[in-house]
């Protein structure tokens, strides 16, 4: 089974207009709303490629409510904490000749949910795959993905970190089995300007050293990177289409390169990033998270 975590959940309500003026009232020629973070999307995708999983994390109010059932009714396994007081945020996303967004901030998590999440995360066993995604509210411990790792630490768990900087480099003492920067974050944990596959594979290389068994490195219209745990490299091109959607390309990349590994008893790496690759790409090309078909149809060019 594979379990996400999302800190943070959020109702993403998106909003096409045309020329979008300031200071004065402006008209939708469309809306579209969906139900977000980071370990969400990996869920949703994770569904759109046949695999289980049950999503945890906070959820708060009328909002929170909202997305429980939402992802319910999409056939997602959902197993939030309640928090008492506030509401899961809504993140309004205007497209128009550019793209803005205007995010909410969410409840405040407690010591007695931080707690409940705990006491959840209880139910893995080995052989489990546990995805963490994404940055910290401010109401949670700074040091809260490190916890969790420890919490986990000496038994046969794959967990997956797509965070940034500090995030990221704090919990490799754990050994992840998987981490996912991009080529830009990648440069601003070492501070260093990476321009050549040659940059970036040194430096991947230097992640693995700390402790990250598999290290994937997205690099947008550049395609992917993998050094796995045994020390290769793998390289993958990058799916060819129009970009509609810059929201959660990198969360479906996760979800199906978490879903290539797991075909089958071998652990197949090249599939895995094809798969992921894919998955990135259609969500880039789509209004909304990627769908099997178009996941299929891209998995096949590459």
């Amino acid at each position: 089974m594979v379990y996400t975590v999302t800190f943070n959940p959020a109702i993403d309500y998106v909003v096409h207009t045309g020329e979008m003026k300031l200071g004065m009232t402006n008209r939708s020629e469309r809306e579209e709303m969906y139900f977000g973070g980071k370990g969400i999307n990996v869920s949703i995708v994770l569904r759109e490629l046949g695999v289980d999983s049950k999503a945890l994390g906070f959820t708060a109010g009328f909002t929170g409510e909202a997305i429980e059932k939402g992802l319910a009714d999409m056939g997602i396994d959902t197993d939030f904490v309640r928090l008492e007081n506030g509401n899961s945020r809504i993140n309004v996303k205007i497209k128009s000749e550019e793209e803005t967004e205007l995010n909410g901030q969410g409840p405040d998590i407690d010591d007695d949910a931080v707690a409940a999440l705990f006491e959840k995360l209880e139910a893995l066993r080995d052989g489990d795959t546990l995805v963490l995604a994404g940055s910290i509210p401010s109401s949670l411990p700074s040091d809260i993905y490190e916890r969790i790792l420890a919490k986990l630490a000496g038994r046969d768990i794959r967990t997956v970190v797509d965070a940034t900087k500090d995030l990221l480099l704090n919990v490799l003492k754990y050994k992840p089995f998987l981490i996912k920067p991009n080529n830009h974050e990648l440069g601003e944990m070492f501070g260093v300007a990476l321009s050549t596959d040659a940059d970036i594979e040194k430096y991947a290389r230097k992640l693995q050293e700390m402790g990250a068994r598999n290290v994937l490195i997205s690099m947008a219209g550049d395609g992917a990177m993998l050094i796995d745990e045994t020390g290769e490299k793998h390289r993958c091109g990058v799916c060819k289409g129009t970009v509609k959607n810059s929201v959660g390309a990198g969360d479906s990349m996760v979800a199906g390169f978490t879903a290539g590994i797991q075909q089958g008893d071998q652990l197949d790496y090249e599939y895995a990033l094809k798969l992921g690759t894919a998955a990135g790409g259609a969500t880039a090309f789509s209004d909304g998270l990627a769908q099997k078909e178009k996941i299929a149809e891209l998995l096949e060019t590459l």
